[in-house]
């Protein structure tokens, strides 16, 4: 118990330590950033065209993730304009001097010297330009100076996989980069370095040059023990020049993110205010203060000393959680944060798993054998497999949205694997830490009741009276849910769905005001003139920038009016453009398939853990929740945007983590002693029974912060907490009353029990008995 005291000590000091000195990256909403607007040029091979410039958003998108800045917006605006507003970054210049690189990458034979000029002097320097010949040749100057002829290129960075920074401190190379070919690439650079190794050792044809955006970067010499046709095998090189760290990154980055379309050119850069106002900000913190109170309050109700306890682990976690992502640089917005709020709540999840855990232990042991400590440790050994097979699950989603996907979703995933690795922290270590120590109190001991586990629950002792067969009615059951999908996707062909501005793109209009407009005031005008969902913000000196949904000439007018009067008459429009979805097609596609491989994962998973039988019925009850969710969406005319989908990425790892308790049960029942001759509705329904204070005090705990977002959070928060709040109710119901029904007509039709576990001896079964009057 000291150990694990201390333990609990360090890490909760260290979060504190970190959470006190480095400070937090605030998004654009809370803080605004830095504004760089592109402009793509026609190149001899490609017409700067809509289509072009899409292409060219997706590439800077992912230099811009190579770049560590989070949660940054790019559009299209026009069909040649980029806009790019990038959050808390430190060097907005070498930012754009990174994104307006077009990074073509080629590898060319070295013909020979050039014999028309002399090296370039250091006073002049290189001289970068190309000088193409009729034949194809090009004349550049490599790293000293020296200009070489260099033949047509015989590879791109199309060829190249991944690109690694190393440095190398043995042989005294410094920093490199480590280039890694696809199977093309490999015989490609094989068959280029093979005909170089045919010239003399100290001839200009053995080198090969690797050229980026028309200047030699490297031009090697081939080794003499690489043999003429034979070339370097392997798939691999490494690219020197005497790199510093900084260089060695960006080109690993740019080789990385691939070469630019067309061309581009950063016309304007200019720092841009906030997304949301001041007051919105403050009723949003306000009400997580509330929400997150009245948790509190309810775990202390129900759990008592323990629940007190746990409340404290919740704001460790809390602290916990909030380092890791400053000291990631992860960059916080308004739903972020919202998001970051409700994880509290549903890490009570964990506590709740091990506080009714133990409360069966005590009530099912003799009087003489009572003690809350074996209880307590009986419950947290026992709830441990439901609680890791629970995180697994989701850091399964998390690891690969993380890995396959980009942008806000690649974000997202980076926030739920830290909120499930800190909530088991908080849970395993801190509240186990602070509960051993209180049960072990006399005066705990003495007053059983006091502990929060010295009795089993009014919900739990209802439904042992009453004993309802739930899962008799399997069918019936997945009836009602079948119909409750229908009649809620139908909603998104009756009414289609409202897809916001970042699915769709819109219409973006600058003013330039003769005095400074208030933001907060601008949203206010704009909303009661009929542009609620309207995007405001300040623009450099005296600018304000409105962006919204696709809208009419009458109603870009009227916006236009809005503004003068707030002006005082003295707003001129100096912009006036289409924008292009920021979630681009490209993103929207990676987000798709990072799910669907994830869902898959989580099946093969719980396949193994379980059964298919039971993993199917989780993903079926996923899915379930997600199609009611989007058709309530489309019913009630809400807005599809990027704030929705993180609500509905939150809920179907809460629909999962649900599904798998109940499963876990399942699973330690079938392999307990008196369970042979019992059916499998019979199992699952006594596991539903003795899960159900579980499901709904995890629910209860999310569902006060929800709603206090929901009342007091306005604006997208609104939104944002409605979709959760829908999709907690429904995710409680369908881990009760689909995943479990349709798990016990699948196995029923499948002629087997599901599998009992560790192949531990099994233990004694989990007896319905009366609750403790003690």
């Amino acid at each position: 118990m000291r150990v694990r005291a201390l333990l609990a000590l360090a890490i909760v000091a260290l979060s504190v330590y970190i959470a006190v000195t480095v400070p937090a990256r605030l998004g654009l909403d809370l803080r605004g950033g830095t504004q760089i607007v592109l402009e793509t040029r026609d190149s001899p091979t490609a017409t700067a065209d809509a289509k072009a410039t899409d292409r060219t958003v997706e590439v800077l998108r992912r230099r811009i993730d190579a770049l560590g800045v989070t949660e940054p917006v790019l559009t299209r605006s026009g069909d040649r304009r980029i806009i790019v507003e990038l959050p808390g970054v430190q060097d907005p210049r070498a930012a754009a001097d990174v994104l307006g690189r077009t990074a073509q990458l080629t590898f060319h034979p070295v013909l020979g010297m050039a014999q028309d000029a002399p090296p370039a002097t250091p006073e002049q320097g290189p001289k970068p330009s190309p000088t193409p010949s009729p034949s194809g040749e090009t004349v550049l100057a490599d790293e000293d100076g020296t200009r070489l002829r260099l033949g047509p290129s015989k590879m791109t960075g199309a060829d190249v996989s991944e690109a690694q920074v190393v440095i190398d401190t043995q042989n005294a190379l410094g920093w490199y980069v480590d280039v890694e070919f696809k199977d093309k690439g490999a015989d490609g650079w094989a068959r280029l370095t093979g005909k170089a190794a045919c010239s003399a050792p100290g001839d200009p044809a053995r080198r090969v040059a690797i050229v980026l955006d028309d200047k030699v970067i490297s031009s090697p010499q081939v080794d003499e023990s690489i043999g003429c046709d034979t070339g370097i095998v392997g798939g691999s090189t490494r690219i020197t020049g005497g790199f510093s760290a900084d260089e060695a990154r960006e080109l690993a980055l740019l080789i990385n993110g691939g070469a630019l379309p067309v061309p581009v050119e950063t016309v304007e850069q200019r720092t841009v205010g906030p997304t949301l106002g001041a007051e919105a900000i403050r009723s949003s913190a306000l009400a997580a203060v509330i929400g997150t109170a009245l948790t509190g309050l309810f775990i202390i109700a129900v759990y008592r000393l323990l629940g007190g306890l746990a409340v404290l682990a919740l704001a460790s976690y809390g602290v916990i959680s909030y380092a890791a992502l400053a000291a990631l640089g992860a960059t916080l917005t308004l739903p972020g944060l919202a998001g970051f709020v409700l994880a509290i709540g549903m890490a009570v999840d964990a506590n709740v798993l091990v506080f009714e855990r133990a409360r069966e232990e005590y009530a099912q042991r003799g009087t003489a054998r009572k003690s809350l400590r074996s209880a307590l440790t009986a419950g947290f050994r026992h709830a441990l497999s439901a609680i890791a097979d629970s995180n697994i699950t989701t850091l399964i989603a998390a690891v690969l949205l993380f890995l396959l996907a980009s942008g806000p979703v690649r974000g997202f995933g980076v926030t739920l694997g830290i909120g499930v690795l800190a909530s088991m922290v908080s849970a395993l270590v801190v509240t186990r830490a602070l509960a051993d120590f209180a049960v072990a109190r006399k005066a705990v001991r003495r007053r059983p009741l006091w502990s929060g586990i010295g009795s089993t629950g009014a919900v739990r002792a209802r439904l042992l009276r009453r004993d309802p067969d739930l899962m008799g009615r399997s069918r019936r059951w997945l009836t009602v849910s079948a119909v409750a999908v229908l009649l809620a996707v139908s909603g998104i062909f009756v009414r289609g769905l409202d897809l916001g501005v970042e699915f769709t793109g819109g219409r973006l209009v600058e003013y330039s005001t003769s005095s400074p407009v208030d933001a907060d005031r601008a949203r206010d005008a704009l909303a009661d003139a009929g542009f609620p969902r309207a995007v405001v913000q300040t623009s450099g000196e005296g600018g304000l920038t409105v962006r919204t949904d696709r809208m009419s000439n009458d109603e870009a007018a009227r916006i236009g009016e809005t503004v003068s009067e707030l002006a005082g008459g003295g707003a001129e429009k100096v912009r006036d453009e289409l924008i292009g979805p920021s979630l681009g097609a490209e993103l929207r596609k990676g987000a798709l398939i990072a799910l669907a491989v994830a869902v898959g994962a989580q099946l093969l998973y719980l396949a193994v853990r379980f059964r298919w039988q039971l993993g199917a019925a989780a993903v079926v009850a996923m899915v379930h929740d997600a199609a009611i969710l989007v058709g309530v969406f489309a019913w009630l005319g809400k807005p599809v945007d990027g704030v929705f989908l993180a609500a509905l990425l939150t809920v179907i790892g809460y629909s999962v983590n649900d599904s798998v308790v109940v499963f876990d049960r399942v699973r330690e029942l079938t392999g307990a002693t008196g369970a042979r001759g019992k059916s499998i509705a019979r199992l699952t329904n006594t596991a539903l029974l003795q899960t159900v204070p579980r499901t709904l005090n995890t629910g209860m705990g999310a569902v006060f912060i929800l709603a206090a977002l929901a009342v007091l959070g306005g604006g997208s928060l609104t939104d944002f907490a409605l979709a959760l709040l829908i999709g907690i109710v429904v995710g409680t119901y369908s881990s009760m009353l689909t995943a479990a029904p349709l798990a016990v007509v699948l196995q029923e039709r499948g002629g087997r029990r599901p599998r009992s576990g560790t192949g531990r001896p099994a233990r004694r079964p989990v007896r319905e008995e009366e609750p403790s009057r003690a």
